[in-house]
């Protein structure tokens, strides 16, 4: 592989992480129009809700059985044309079962995408042998913000969800299969897949690397775990929390979220950088401690402004778990890294599912100062698992210590 082509291949997968970020903004902040379009009641909601993320785990499932056969970058290549048609779809429909059709797709081929997406930039890391894993999640939240942008000009102009949507898709769905040409998979130590091409990852069972072991890649599950409970409960609970705890008004309780938006791009932005200089476990580590940090000062917050500092110290500390725990499963299971990733990604729609009802009932039966620290808690434990992260912790499957790469990322 040339360095070229390296560089078209971080381009192009780049491209991909922040059409899904905008892609995920549209879907997500539009939901009270979605609710009124299809006349969803409050109590239905809920159940739409739910089944995108387990919809998404079966997709990352099923994905992880299919690139046993072809390659990730060909799972992405159809999984993310079919998410933006889904998000039109949810726009154009009118019946109730139109939107569950549409959500439905949406889920299945966000959990397709997602897997892919991370098996490719797994892959590439390693060819480049320096971390910049964090780099392609950084792009996915600029498309975040870039989403959440749109979305607000929509409702504030009083638009359609068709009319928002379509012009989004008209532009991003030719751009990414265009962008879709140049998708790399970094050649690892893996050899070749079943059917004798070249393989970025190994098979979903064995390969060079040895059998995939859930018990070892266990401490990763949970990280992600507990990292999406803390970003859930950011984005489901910042704006009630200022607004109903801190007695903020009702226009800034919207500003802890933007700024936690920001500075996970900010965060991730540099991230690379630090893993490079300071090693993945220091970096993963002192996230761990801001972010614990951020939701301590949330819990304790005397007013609306020191609560907003809380939520921007969250988005500096989680931003960076993440990627790097899909990076720790690339290195720790070298010749299964696409189902690693895959398994793993699973848990990151365990945590998004969980974090947001347990917020909610633990602020209902005791206090949301009090809910606040059971998310502290949780990232605090990722200290626990920190050197998981380290390449001189990796093992392969079957148990024998892993060589140490140039890779530190």
């Amino acid at each position: 592989m040339t360095d070229a082509g390296l560089r078209h291949g971080r381009a192009s997968l780049g491209l991909s992480f922040g059409v899904q970020g905008v892609a995920f903004a549209l879907l997500v902040t539009r939901i009270p129009a979605i609710q009124d379009q299809y006349g969803i009641s409050d109590g239905l909601l809920p159940v739409f809700l739910a089944a995108v993320p387990i919809l998404a785990g079966a997709g990352s499932v099923a994905t992880e059985k299919v690139v046993a056969r072809v390659r990730p970058s060909v799972v992405l290549r159809c999984a993310q044309p079919l998410v933006l048609l889904a998000l039109l779809g949810v726009g154009a429909g009118r019946e109730m079962w139109h939107v569950a059709v549409a959500l439905g797709v949406f889920g299945l081929a966000v959990g397709a995408l997602d897997a892919s997406m991370n098996m490719l930039g797994v892959s590439l890391q390693r060819a480049y042998g320096r971390s910049i894993m964090t780099g392609f999640h950084a792009a996915y939240s600029l498309g975040g913000i870039a989403g959440a942008s749109l979305a607000w000009a929509g409702a504030r102009w009083e638009l359609s969800l068709l009319a928002s949507y379509l012009p989004v898709v008209a532009v991003l769905l030719p751009a990414a299969l265009i962008g879709s040409r140049w998708y790399t998979e970094g050649k690892g130590a893996e050899g070749k897949r079943p059917d004798g091409t070249e393989a970025g990852a190994g098979t979903g069972s064995e390969s060079a690397g040895g059998a995939l072991s859930f018990k070892l890649l266990l401490p990763l599950c949970l990280i992600m775990t507990f990292a999406y409970i803390g970003d859930s409960t950011v984005s489901n609970w910042s704006a009630k929390y200022l607004q109903d705890v801190l007695g903020s008004s009702e226009q800034l309780a919207t500003v802890p979220y933007n700024l936690y938006m920001v500075t996970t791009l900010l965060g991730r932005a540099v991230g690379d950088l630090g893993v490079r200089r300071f090693g993945a476990v220091a970096v993963v580590r002192g996230g761990s401690l801001l972010a614990a940090g951020g939701f301590a000062v949330v819990a304790v917050a005397p007013g609306a402004w020191v609560g907003m500092l809380g939520f921007t110290m969250l988005g500096f500390g989680l931003c960076v778990i993440v990627p790097q725990t899909f990076a720790a499963a690339g290195r720790m299971f070298p010749g299964n890294s696409d189902a690693a990733v895959a398994r793993l990604n699973i848990f990151n729609y365990v945590g998004f599912l969980v974090g947001s009802p347990l917020v909610g009932a633990l602020g209902d039966a005791w206090s949301y100062r009090g809910a606040m620290l059971v998310p502290m808690v949780l990232v605090l434990a990722t200290l626990v698992y920190a050197r998981a992260f380290g390449p001189e912790t990796a093992r392969y499957g079957g148990g024998h210590e892993r060589p140490r790469t140039a890779d530190v990322g």
